[in-house]
């Protein structure tokens, strides 16, 4: 069997706020950028767009770069999934990511026994913020 790691990669119209928008409402840092002013060659006006940029949110590590040769899209066919152990920190991640954003389905307890909802950023990125399946106690 293969194995592999699956980061997220956005493209976007501006890398850095958006990275920061995530690591202000998720917690993180920046691990790693570079910007096309690294590259040789690279026109003045590029300079500090950024090429590529590694940065922690949630605990998560998500790559992002200054869209330069595509349109940064809106993500359709398929949501970014946040699952917390807590309802407080779903909560909260459900807040601080919907802010400017637009709320799809409310994060609500859900029939399955966790909290779910979904939300589009105002990035365009949609997101689905969940809790932990708890496990029923053992008699």
């Amino acid at each position: 069997m293969m194995m592999a790691k699956l980061t997220p990669y956005f493209y976007s119209e501006d890398a850095r706020a958006q990275a920061q928008f995530y690591i202000d409402a998720l917690g993180g840092e920046i691990v790693d950028l570079m910007t096309y002013g690294q590259a040789p060659g690279t026109d003045e006006a590029l300079k500090d767009r950024i090429i590529h940029m590694v940065f922690l949110a949630a605990g998560v590590k998500f790559y992002i770069a200054d869209s330069q040769h595509e349109p940064p899209g809106r993500s359709s066919g398929f949501d970014m999934s946040l699952e917390f152990k807590t309802d407080e920190e779903a909560q909260q991640a459900f807040a601080s990511l919907s802010a400017g954003g637009n709320v799809i389905m409310p994060l609500e307890k859900q029939f399955w026994g966790t909290l779910f909802g979904r939300l589009e950023d105002k990035f365009g990125i949609k997101w689905q913020v969940s809790t932990e399946a708890q496990m029923p106690p053992q008699s």
